[in-house]
């Protein structure tokens, strides 16, 4: 099948849900224009502000769209065959994703922009609170497991063509982040982003040819090997971006990761829309549309829903929508083309990233930062981009996605470890970081052979559960309301039950006979993260046997 067909299809079906579905949920929700959002009422030039909804769209889709679309889908395909992958890639998009960011966004914009984990302690309990900030943060750990593991073999990643393109790709990143670091500094003298971009968006394409001039590799140091040194000092890069001051490195860097991610989206396009008509190989779907109900242990319910995760639905959004967006939306309206709109941009991130699967021959492996990376060259060949240069593009967009996801969601866990233990200043940032990053260290240090294959899945099961509370709050708002809550009420029911299986299933395979101590490490995780969604159903519960009770004796 023509590549082109594929992705017309799904632009049109994204361009429809846009058009007609997300002006179901404007009236559903009875947005108004009129009303003062949080960004007015407590305008402070920092944290809120009214941004235009062009710039605010753009701002969060680089701030939700990282390496989740990639390696889910390429994850997914390969173990299930296209079709089904697509399928949910573009159903959950339109019917649960895109719903759950949208609905995140109003209940957060309602509540003077606070969290998802506040409005939950509003309409449920303060027990409640602090369930789901334990739960938030041990979800936390396994991005960062998976993520820092994908990095370092991204750093050392070898083509069969091409040779050893990883340390090239190391290089690149390095420059790419005291790049960051200039620009960061430039715009505290002053620069203005037009300049900026001008200047250093070219700077950041250059490192791309520049870095596979100047490889970086790194001894092995004795016993620790080279993969698990990269990841020790991507876990201490991490630590020291997760404190340092914002305008410093994580503003410039989404800046710039920003132009990374939307050179991308176009050049996939493009290749994808386009690149049947000049080439007669390579633009066609040869990979099997569907491999069978399950691979081994692992049944299609429920682990294709929890393998793509982002660019279905992703429950970090959430985060993102109430810790962030909702502080800067201008008028009520803006929430369809912020909440709703920047998802379905996702969905067109992991659909390309599908894509690269779709090309591949029967029986085809591959690590996800190889299959993308070859999967965007081939999608280059339409610029006449050479090989080599092209295939280190794609990899290091993929290593700059992670790198966006990795310092944020450190970032995020020392806040919450702080917030949960009460301790503030200097000590809660550096003990807080220093705990978030311990334990996904003793995690990686311990692991034997590929560790984000053994954690990708507890880390795609945490994320659409965290999806599923998240509406689970947003339904308690509204029943409590006594407005209209099944578009949330029936996307919560669906992640929550496919969540809960997968977890289950996970506690089973850790205990059973022959099982290593990694399994058992996932399965105990596992435990704790069923009894925390257990324990948030039951306040969920006895908060809407409460609001019965009161509106039948109204």
């Amino acid at each position: 099948m023509s590549l082109t067909v594929i992705i017309l299809v799904v632009l049109a079906a994204f361009g429809a849900a846009y058009l007609v579905y997300s002006r179901a949920l404007v009236r559903t929700f009875a947005l108004d224009d009129a009303a003062r959002t949080p960004a007015h009422e407590m305008n402070d030039g920092v944290d809120y502000c009214p941004t235009a909804p062009g710039m605010l769209a753009a701002q969060h889709f680089s701030a939700i769209t990282a390496a989740g679309p990639i390696v889910g889908p390429i994850t997914a395909g390969l173990m299930f065959g296209w079709m089904p992958a697509l399928l949910w890639i573009v159903l959950g998009c339109i019917f649960i994703g895109a719903v759950h960011d949208f609905s995140a966004l109003v209940a957060s914009v309602r509540h003077k922009a606070r969290s998802v984990a506040e409005v939950m302690r509003e309409h449920t309990s303060g027990r409640a609170y602090y369930v789901f900030l334990v739960f938030i943060w041990l979800s936390l750990m396994y991005v960062i497991v998976a993520f820092t593991d994908l990095t370092a073999k991204a750093f050392l990643a070898k083509d069969p063509a091409l040779g050893e393109i990883g340390p090239g790709v190391a290089s690149s990143s390095v420059m790419y982040l005291v790049l960051a670091f200039v620009l960061g500094v430039c715009f505290k003298k002053g620069l203005k982003s037009l300049p900026a971009t001008l200047i250093f968006v070219p700077v950041l394409f250059g490192i791309v040819w520049f870095g596979q001039k100047l490889p970086l590799a790194i001894p092995s140091f004795g016993a620790l090997g080279r993969q698990r040194a990269w990841e020790l000092l991507i876990l201490v890069y991490c630590g020291f971006a997760s404190v340092a001051p914002l305008w410093s490195l994580l503003q410039p860097r989404g800046f710039l990761g920003g132009w990374f991610l939307y050179v991308t989206i176009g050049a996939g396009l493009v290749g994808l829309l386009f690149g049947s008509f000049f080439f007669s190989e390579g633009f066609t779907a040869t990979y099997p549309m569907f491999l069978g109900w399950g691979t081994g242990a692992k049944f299609l319910f429920p682990f294709l829903f929890v393998t793509i995760a982002c660019g279905a639905c992703s429950g970090f959004h959430g985060i993102v929508c109430s810790g962030t967006t909702s502080k800067q939306i201008d008028k009520e309206g803006h929430v369809r083309a912020v909440g709703y709109g920047a998802m379905l941009g996702e969905g067109v991130v992991a659909v390309i990233s599908l894509a690269c699967v779709m090309i591949l021959a029967k029986g085809a492996k591959g690590t996800p930062d190889a299959i993308y990376a070859k999967g965007i060259a081939n999608f280059l060949r339409i610029f006449g981009i050479p090989a080599s240069i092209a295939v280190a593009f794609g990899t290091l967009a993929f290593a700059t996605f992670i790198f966006d996801t990795l310092d944020v969601c450190t970032r995020l866990g020392r806040q919450i470890f702080a917030e949960l233990f009460g301790i503030s200043g200097n000590l809660g940032r550096a003990l807080g970081t220093i705990v978030t990053l311990g334990i996904p260290a003793y995690f990686l240090m311990g692991a034997s052979g590929d560790a984000w294959k053994t954690y990708w899945l507890v880390f795609g099961t945490s994320n659409q559960l965290l999806a599923g509370l998240t509406l689970l709050g947003v339904t308690v708002w509204l029943v409590q309301a006594r407005k209209t809550a099944w578009f949330v009420g029936f996307p919560m029911a669906f992640l929550i039950a496919t969540t809960m299986t997968s977890l289950v299933l996970f506690i089973r395979d850790a205990f059973a006979a022959g099982a290593g101590l990694q399994a058992k490490q996932v399965g105990v995780v596992a435990a704790v993260l069923l009894l925390l969604a257990g324990w948030l159903v039951f306040e969920a519960v006895v908060a809407l046997t409460k609001a019965r009770s009161r509106a039948a004796e109204a």
